[in-house]
């Protein structure tokens, strides 16, 4: 069974830096698509970011230069590094997985629960 499991969450101020973590388990890692996902409330889930099994990586024009994903297949752990935070980063984070990697727009297969964002002016 794929788990995936987000840490890292937290509160911030505008203009500074959080890590989010993910830690996959239940499948080959190395050969998913990864990604980022967050949901703020009122607002629909949006993409953020993703990465392939390739390392190649798609981000979101609102997090463009601002965000880095990446990811350690040794320790089968997926990092979103948020810097530059603003008021609007705030969500619900979510780290998703899937056996292909058709576009931050997929319905992706394999979800975490979540992990808080909360980002003050």
């Amino acid at each position: 069974q794929v788990q995936l499991v987000e840490s890292g969450g937290g509160s911030v101020q505008a203009g500074g830096s959080l890590r989010l973590s993910c830690a996959a388990s239940g499948y080959t890692y190395s050969s998913y698509c990864m990604g980022w996902f967050r949901q703020a409330p009122g607002k629909e889930r949006e993409g953020v970011a993703l990465i392939d099994s390739d390392g190649s990586t798609t981000y979101a024009d609102s997090v463009k230069g601002r965000f880095t994903i990446s990811k350690d297949n040794a320790k089968n752990t997926l990092y979103l590094e948020m810097n530059s935070l603003k008021p609007e980063d705030a969500a619900m984070y979510y780290c998703a997985a899937d056996k292909g990697c058709w576009g931050l727009d997929y319905v992706w297969t394999y979800w975490g629960h979540g992990t808080q964002v909360a980002v003050s002016s």
